[in-house]
């Protein structure tokens, strides 16, 4: 049978207009069936912590969370001014406690997860091992400096490390040697690249650099417990926040915290 010219064979306006909008209306449809994607948990860390939470973010699901590292300090006046995150995990209490002084973070949900200890570092072979107490040599070891350490006056590290060299009575004979550097993992790399002798870092740190090992640890009664609490921020909506938050605290994440060289329970 011969074909009508083409026009015979489209469908007229009206039925083409509504097989246009059905054709949009079913796709419409089905857009709206796809689950949008989840934004990720944004997390202000300190950059001490970075080694071991990188891991746990892999185990957990990188995508499934922004890591922001930083001085916790820096991350603190930044949260301060509004930055968008949804947890803070800090180097240590204070800035937790400035923060929730400032109504901040969600106080219900502060958790101080791991701990540490605090140590002298110096470049591999370099120097014997020791038992740090009163009279203990530092000044030698730090000969002409200098002594790479964090700000005493803001840092975690640095104020452990000061608290500990004050108790100790040696504070006086090197604070003039003192090299601060921003984290301790750049105090690491200074001791590392044979800019310092030695430094003062939290255990987990020195082992981010093979060219580096611990030579002494500092007393824990020296100076307060390190502790690292982590938070949800206040103005976090993110309904997966909370979910992180529960694998931080859950055995397959303490174990990576274990490995990583961080303590528990003390």
């Amino acid at each position: 049978m011969p074909l009508g010219p083409l026009e015979d064979h489209l469908p007229r306006e009206g039925t083409f207009t509504v097989a246009i909008l059905h054709l949009v209306w079913t796709l419409l449809l089905a857009m709206s069936a796809i689950p949008c994607a989840a934004e990720p948990v944004r997390v202000l860390a300190a950059v001490t912590l970075k080694p071991a939470l990188d891991a746990v973010a892999d185990k957990y699901g990188r995508d499934e969370v922004l890591l922001i590292y930083g001085p916790s300090p820096t991350l603190a006046k930044q949260i301060e001014d509004g930055v968008a995150a949804d947890l803070f995990f800090s180097a240590d209490t204070i800035w937790m406690d400035e923060l929730a002084k400032h109504n901040l973070i969600k106080p219900e949900t502060v958790t101080e997860l791991v701990g540490t200890s605090l140590v002298l570092i110096a470049r591999k072979g370099s120097a014997q091992k020791a038992a740090i107490g009163p009279g203990f040599p530092l000044a030698r070891l730090v000969g002409t400096g200098p002594l790479a350490m964090c700000d005493p006056d803001s840092h975690p590290a640095g104020r452990y490390g000061k608290a500990s060299l004050v108790n100790l009575g040696l504070w006086q004979s090197i604070e003039s040697k003192i090299a601060r550097a921003e984290n301790p993992l750049l105090a690491v790399k200074m001791v590392a690249r044979g800019d310092a002798p030695v430094a003062i870092v939290f255990a987990p740190d020195a082992a981010t650099d093979p060219e580096v090992e611990i030579i002494a640890t500092f007393p824990d009664d020296t100076h307060p417990p390190i502790r690292y609490p982590v938070a949800i921020l206040a103005h976090s909506h993110n309904a997966e926040a909370p979910r992180f938050l529960d694998y931080l605290k859950s055995p397959d994440a303490i174990a990576v915290f274990h490995q990583q060289g961080y303590t528990t329970g003390r």
